[in-house]
């Protein structure tokens, strides 16, 4: 027989291998035990760890309250008073003081044209002839003219002469006679010195002269052609005396005076030259709506005529005043406002400019030296919390 221990190893053994042997018997279980206790206990700490996190999360949103907007971030800059011109940029030309577009006063054909472009000529030099053969005609028939009526005045006088010496024995009417030969003979005379001077002033028009010490900027005709009183035939400049023509916006037309300076740089130059304004005109363009202006050089300058130039028309020059930047100043229902920093607050001031054609303007109330004013007015509100920046 079997000991009660041997059936007990036999039977695990048959179980394990999973043949059954022998009488029937119940399998051995494994037991797992579980740990209740532990798992409760993670639960809870992972509970309470959730909620701190939730609290410290809510105590500091509301603190920091980041659905309210923060302070806007503003470049600002101290007002100072400070030397400032106003100045008007206009583009304009080299020109000559005196120049003159020659016309012939007299049609007909060039027979000659003696100078060329950017020759220089004297006053009186001439310059062209026009075909003159037709007048000098007419001066000869004038002369012929004008010796006949001689002719006849000598006879008149002499035939006077006669009368009165015949003494008592000549009628009164016959030396009426002769007395009225001799000044219609005067007259005749008189007309055909006339007439000879007109034919020679005529006949001196179809030679063209300089009418001044110059250079002839530009020659419009050729020899052989074909001219009437209306005819460009040249452009002839004194380019000793340069100046600069620009038009000024009708605008800005009451700031331009005569005497103000200007600041010149001539087409190709970094160097600036000084100039004064010589001339305003009195009537604005109906056309272009510009107003011509001229300005003087200080200083002798050598340059070809039609140059550009850009000219800087000092305005107005102040010794101290305040300005603003462009940007920083909000225009509305016609007024201006700018805005400056109090104790982190944006502060709505209203202020008087004058408007220039320039990135800032004078201002001449509503600002202080020392005011913090901010830069750029763009989205800032009255009250409205700003951070500081600097420039």
């Amino acid at each position: 027989m079997s000991s009660p221990e041997h059936e007990s190893d036999v039977a695990e053994r048959t179980f394990i291998s999973g043949v059954r042997s022998g009488p029937a018997q119940l399998p051995a279980v494994q037991y797992t035990l579980p740990e209740p206790a532990l798992q409760g206990s993670a639960r809870k700490r992972w509970h309470w760890a959730a909620g701190m996190v939730l609290l410290v999360g809510s105590g500091l949103s509301f603190y920091l309250q980041p659905w309210v907007p923060g302070p806007v971030p503003v470049s600002t800059e101290t007002v100072e008073p400070a030397p400032v011109m106003s100045v008007l940029a206009v583009n304009g030309r080299i020109a000559a003081r005196h120049s003159v577009d020659l016309r012939a006063l007299v049609g007909g054909a060039l027979i000659d044209v003696r100078v060329e472009e950017g020759d220089n000529v004297f006053a009186d030099a001439e310059l062209a002839r026009i075909d003159s053969a037709a007048a000098r005609a007419a001066l000869r028939q004038a002369i012929a003219g004008l010796d006949a009526a001689l002719v006849a005045q000598q006879q008149a006088r002499d035939t006077l002469a006669r009368t009165e010496g015949l003494g008592d024995t000549v009628t009164r009417t016959a030396l009426e006679a002769a007395t009225r030969s001799v000044q219609l003979a005067d007259q005749e005379v008189a007309r055909n010195m006339a007439l000879v001077d007109q034919v020679q002033v005529q006949l001196a028009n179809h030679t063209i002269r300089a009418p001044m010490n110059g250079t002839v900027l530009a020659l419009h005709v050729e020899p052989g052609q074909s001219i009437d009183p209306s005819t460009v035939l040249m452009t002839v400049a004194d380019l000793g005396q340069l100046v600069v023509e620009t038009d000024v916006d009708e605008a800005y037309a009451l700031h331009v005076r005569t005497g103000q300076r200007a600041v010149l740089r001539l087409a190709g130059e970094t160097s600036e030259r000084e100039g004064r304004v010589s001339r305003v005109s009195q009537r604005v363009n109906a056309a272009t709506g510009g107003l011509a202006v001229q300005i003087d050089f200080d200083a002798l300058v050598m340059a070809p005529v039609g140059l550009t130039v850009t000219a800087n028309i000092i305005v107005d020059s102040r010794d101290a005043a305040l300005t603003a930047p462009r940007a920083a100043i909000r225009t509305e229902d016609g007024g201006h406002t700018v805005f400056v920093v109090v104790d982190g607050v944006a502060q709505g001031r209203a202020v008087s400019v004058i408007d220039w054609p320039a990135a800032r303007l004078i201002v001449t109330d509503g600002l202080a030296a020392g005011d913090r004013l901010i830069l750029d007015a763009t989205g800032i509100s009255d009250g409205q919390t700003v951070r500081l920046g600097q420039r």
